[in-house]
């Protein structure tokens, strides 16, 4: 483990920026091949789909490029940081692994910078990269901490397999050990769900994050998950596609069959503690982006008995594909400070505006009344999920409407977070 980090090598490592952002993607997909090809048994742990599709080698190359141009304002990071130890801790992480990954990359940017990698340079990093390491060890031994009644990868059985839409469907999964506390997870929050996939290098075991789609406090935990299209289980030229596992999920996977799941984690969620309890609360998606504010919409519903304003705005393609319309239009029927808006992008023949839908297109908050937005109130919370772009505009969308970014949430799930200009 290096020594702590000096000045003049917070300088040096800063200096290499520039190098980063013309070789950080060569250092980084090395890096992970090698680091692959000496330790097999991670092949159990890394993204195979990301591996194979080169997003783990970018995703990791954008985050040493920003640690280092930030090495001096490591709070600018917190947010980061927050989020990888948080999926760390759901795929099972341990301090060990930080030294595999601490040796190959000093290694591979000696390989790959040849001269350039002085003993200067390579120092500095390795001070760099433990200083970083020991942060998210230590956070992640704190959420270790938190969970310690759950140990691991706990069994759980499908108990239900609901169809939701014509894309989605829930599993309601309930633990085989009868014993085993189910944790009061955080309403947003999601699980890790462990597969066995035999047919990639000869049987691995491959985990996915899936948002948990029901309310806390039940007997069970519940996920929702969007089947990709096209995608055949057991197809060569499919095994590297980001929807293998939920295909997996659909096509192989039944009522009493078993799969392992971590304890819930996340940075993303409803903070009961932190939102006033009269404060309007606006959910924003996009597709299957609905699932954890589904788990947001359903806590408030059992706690407070939607006291509070709040609006629901979804978009999808048509009706057909639409998950949960059902149940929130029953909540809307009971509960009148209760507003939900409908985007189709492109609705079907058959579909009625007004009962399938209520607006055409893509969301577009501007369609959306201005009450139900809460823009002046300074209370109101925004919670939002969806593909990357639509997260941002929607963000931007707020902003121009003079909401703080502090009240805007977002689920930056994929790695690495979702980039800012």
């Amino acid at each position: 483990m290096a020594t702590a980090l000096t000045p003049s090598q917070a300088a040096i490592v800063k200096s290499t920026v520039p190098v980063l952002a013309n070789h950080g993607e060569t250092i980084t997909t090395k890096f992970y091949h090698d680091m692959i090809e000496a330790n097999p048994s991670l092949k159990n742990v890394f993204n195979n789909t990301h591996q194979a599709t080169g997003h783990q080698a970018r995703a990791l190359a954008g985050a040493l490029y920003v640690y280092a141009a930030n090495i001096d304002d490591l709070g600018r990071l917190a947010p980061a940081v927050e989020l990888i130890c948080h999926k760390h801790v759901s795929l099972g992480i341990t301090p060990d692994q930080y030294n595999i990954v601490g040796e190959h990359l000093l290694k591979t940017m000696k390989t790959v910078l040849g001269d350039a990698a002085t003993d200067a340079l390579l120092d500095a990093w390795g001070a760099a990269y433990w200083q970083l390491a020991n942060l998210m060890i230590a956070k992640e031994a704190q959420l270790y901490q938190e969970t310690s009644y759950w140990d691991g990868w706990q069994d759980f059985k499908i108990a239900r397999k609901i169809r939701e839409s014509e894309e989605i469907t829930s599993f309601y999964f309930e633990p085989v050990n009868a014993r085993l506390q189910l944790p009061r997870f955080k309403p947003g929050q999601y699980v890790s769900v462990n597969i066995f996939v035999d047919e990639l290098d000869g049987g691995v075991w491959q985990a996915r994050q899936y948002s948990l789609s029901g309310a806390p406090g039940t007997g069970y935990l519940r996920i929702s998950v969007k089947r990709e299209l096209g995608v055949e289980v057991g197809e060569k030229k499919h095994m590297t596609h980001p929807g293998y596992l939920s295909n997996i999920l659909h096509d192989k996977k039944e009522v009493g069959d078993v799969v392992k799941l971590s304890h819930p984690f996340g940075d993303f969620f409803f903070d009961e503690e932190k939102v006033e309890r009269d404060a309007p609360v606006v959910l924003i998606s996009a597709g299957v982006g609905l699932t954890c504010l589904m788990s947001i919409l359903l806590q408030l519903v059992a706690v407070d008995n939607l006291l509070r304003p709040i609006t629901w705005i979804h978009g999808s393609r048509d009706a057909k594909v639409r998950a949960f319309k059902e149940h929130v239009d029953g909540v809307a029927a009971k509960h009148e400070n209760f507003h939900k808006f409908y985007f189709s992008s492109a609705p079907t023949e058959g579909e009625g505006q007004g009962q399938d839908y209520d607006i055409k297109g893509r969301v577009d908050l501007d369609k959306v009344e201005r009450k139900s937005l809460f823009p002046e109130n300074k209370k109101a919370q925004y919670f939002i999920c969806g593909p990357t772009q639509f997260m941002l505009d929607v963000e931007n969308k707020l902003k121009s409407y003079g909401v703080k970014s502090e009240r805007v949430h977002m689920e930056l799930f994929g790695t690495g977070g979702v980039p800012r200009a």
